[in-house]
Parts: structure tokens; sequence; C-alpha cells
């Protein structure tokens, strides 16, 4: 143990700073790249904001209890209508409204980048053992790692404001619907594959009307949890720049307002508790209707 010891006290701090530090470097000479990028991503976040801004308030509140109605009509959910109509009440009356739809952009466009990448990325993964081997530690790295570090090179590469929000919240939020996507995969009945194949479906058929209608309730969860962990990065993403409710409860975390901060805060955790209750409806309808 002694000599092991002495062998590593013996070793040169390795410079890991430097070597990230390089290689940002080295990313950041790609700046056509990431301003397409920057501008992708924008006109993203403008689209869907300019949808929600053409509603007013209380317009867009009849349009979620609607929508709510829609996904929970098989429930008992006049209860969660109430609380859909206090809530986003309570936003309203606060002056949040804004604050609160530039908020819902970057977890709706968070949301929509990870499906676009993360599924297919699942898919890949509950196909191929050697990609599943490669991605899944770095998945755990990515879910591992502070939210703040991802803030660093969001700010180097893409500048301030709400596309490196976005951008960190993606990374942040992505793994989770990649392993549910493979996890629901892998866990189709190989005899309903064997049916399929032996009805003389190609691997394209199979994964679209066989793996995936069966897989659908896993992914919608993943997607819930992306979604979440998109909506945890608001404050977090306030540091860089990007607007909405977590950029208040920042700046009364400076000003030391604690008042400011619960009432933003209160603003959050209304907004959260309505899109996860309406994605996990979308599970179970999704559900009912398979079964």
């Amino acid at each position: 143990m002694n000599s092991f010891l002495a062998i590593l006290s013996g070793v040169p701090v390795l410079p890991i700073a430097k070597w990230i530090n390089a290689f940002v470097n080295w990313l950041t000479g790609f700046a056509g790249f990431f301003n397409a990028l920057t501008a992708g991503i924008g006109a993203i976040l403008d689209a869907i904001q300019w949808v929600l801004d053409l509603f007013p308030a209380w317009l867009f509140i009849i349009l979620v209890l609607l929508l709510t109605w829609f996904i929970l009509r098989k429930t008992k959910h006049w209860g969660f209508m109430l609380f859909e109509v206090l809530g986003l009440g309570l936003i309203w009356n606060q002056g949040y409204w804004h604050d609160m739809t530039q908020t819902l952009t970057l977890v709706l466009a968070t949301s929509l980048i990870i499906i676009v990448f993360g599924v297919p990325l699942g898919i890949w993964m509950a196909k191929s053992h050697t990609v599943n081997v490669i991605v899944r530690p770095i998945l755990s790295f990515m879910q591992t790692m502070p939210a703040f570090v991802y803030l660093i090179p969001a700010v180097a590469l893409f500048g301030i404001g709400m596309v490196p929000g976005v951008v960190a919240s993606v990374i942040f939020s992505l793994p989770p619907i990649v392993s549910t996507t493979c996890l629901g995969i892998q866990q189709v009945p190989a005899d309903l594959n064997e049916a399929a194949v032996s009805f003389g479906c190609t691997p394209w058929q199979k994964l679209f009307k066989v793996e995936l209608p069966l897989a659908r309730t896993t992914i919608i969860s993943g997607i819930n949890q992306g979604m979440m962990l998109a909506l945890s990065m608001v404050v977090i993403a306030s540091m860089i720049g990007t607007l909405g409710l977590g950029s208040l409860v920042y700046f009364a975390v400076g000003r030391n307002d604690a008042g400011a901060g619960f009432a933003a805060g209160i603003a959050i955790v209304i907004l959260a508790i309505i899109l996860d209750r309406l994605s996990e409806g979308v599970s179970g309808s999704n559900q009912s209707h398979n079964e």
C-alpha cells in the first residue's frame, strides 16, 4: 500500500482544466456552425413565443382548460381544472404573465429538441449493443455533472440570452428521454417481434407498428422527466441572461428580497404542476388506448 501511495504521489498533476479549455477554444473556431445553430434555435424560440403572445391571458387560460378536459376527460379532473384557473389567475394577478410565457417557451423549445434528438438516439441504443455501451456512460456523465457547469461552454459558444439557456437545458434534460426510449424498445415482448417478422414486416414497419406503439407510455414518461428537468434549469439559466420567471428569482436573490423570490417561485411551481399533470395525462390516455 505504501509503495502504491508513493507511486501516486509521484504522478504529475494532469492538466484537465487546460485540456478542456483547449477543446472549447477549438470549438469556437467553428463560429459559422454555432452562429447557424444559434439562429435556428432562436427561430424556434421566436415562433413559440409569437404563438403564446397571440392569446390574451384570459383566452390562454380557457385554452388550457379545454386541453386539460380533452386529455383528462376519462378521469376526475375538475379539481385540477379549478387549480389551473386559480394558479394561472394568480400568475396573471402578480404581473408575471409574460415572464411565465417566456419560461414556457424555453421549456417547450427544450422539449421539442430533446424529442427530435433523444427518441432516435434511444432507438439506436436499443438496436445496437455497441452504441448502447458507448452512449450509456455518456448519459450518466451528463446526468451527474452539476448543471452550473453547462453554462460555461454554452456562453462561450452561443453568447448570452435565451439560446444558451436552451442549449444548457437540452444537455441537462436529454438523458432521461434517451434512456426511457431505449428501455421501452427493449421491453417489447420478443414473441410480438417474432410475430411481426413472421408476418413479413420490414424492420421499419416493425419499429413503427409494433415497437414504438408499445413503448409509447415509457417514452412519454421520459419526455415528462425531461420537461421537468428543463423547468428546473430556468433559475440556473437566468445567470446567463435567460428571461422568464427564473430571472425574477435570480434578481430577488441578488436584492435579498424573499417576498419577490417566493412569489416568482410559486409561479414556477404552478407551471410545473400543470405541465407535469398534462404530460402524465397524455401518457395515461395512450396507455388506456393501447389496452
